[in-house]
């Protein structure tokens, strides 16, 4: 009973999300800039808005950090005053206000890489990722959770509890070995240390750019 109600909660919430954002889309139309895109019909915003496969899990960034992942760039949507206080590693700070700069557009409008959008929690990303749609940028996600979500997920994840399936103690010491990659400082002692690699990121070029803030 208890898990339904909060599959229902959850549920409400997205579609909540969903609906603001779509909103928020359909005002875009409004702004000269943005009347060129004709092919971004609010049906087909809606449909990317909802689908969940525009997230990306803590876990599966941190598996694909770990492994060295050619495929990624990172994108810190918040404010360098944030961002210089902490981050993920080799991500690119471009702030959500010059997210249209388009001195910026060969790290965001991508063919090679999966740009992941990423703020203190959703929200902040999920409007980069919504402007950026709408010019019609490809291969855009959001790390689900943000930054806290983050922090809970890797850096200090909860134990799970005797009663829990074997896959959740697998994830659970999965989260710390990770959080060791990642300087968390965890006391306990991990059977194997995984060396941490520098990757270097390299972003698409179309013409000479400045180079924001962050990144190699």
């Amino acid at each position: 009973m208890i898990n339904r109600k909060l599959a229902k909660i959850l549920s409400k919430r997205y579609i909540i999300l969903a609906t603001m954002l779509l909103i928020a889309a359909l005002g875009l139309v409004l702004l000269p800039s943005y009347q060129k895109n004709e092919t971004m019909t609010a049906e087909n915003l809606l449909a990317k808005v909802i689908n969940p496969e525009r997230y990306i899990t803590s876990d599966i960034l941190a598996d694909k950090i770990i492994n060295r992942d050619p495929s990624i760039m990172l994108i810190d949507v918040r404010e360098p005053y944030e961002f210089n206080k902490y981050s993920l590693p080799k991500a690119i700070n471009i702030p959500l206000s010059d997210i249209l700069n388009p001195d910026y557009q060969g790290y965001l409008d991508q063919d090679q890489y999966d740009v992941i959008l990423f703020s203190n929690e959703d929200f902040k990303a999920d409007q980069a990722w919504l402007l950026l749609n709408r010019l019609e940028y490809k291969n855009l996600h959001v790390l689900n959770g943000g930054i806290n979500g983050w922090y809970h997920t890797i850096l200090n994840p909860t134990k799970p509890t005797e009663d829990m399936p074997n896959e959740a103690f697998e994830q659970y010491n999965f989260r710390r070995a990770a959080g060791l990659y990642f300087g968390a400082g965890i006391k306990a002692k991990e059977k194997k240390v995984v060396k941490k690699v520098v990757k270097k990121v390299v972003p698409k070029k179309k013409k000479k750019k400045r180079k924001p803030e962050g990144g190699c």
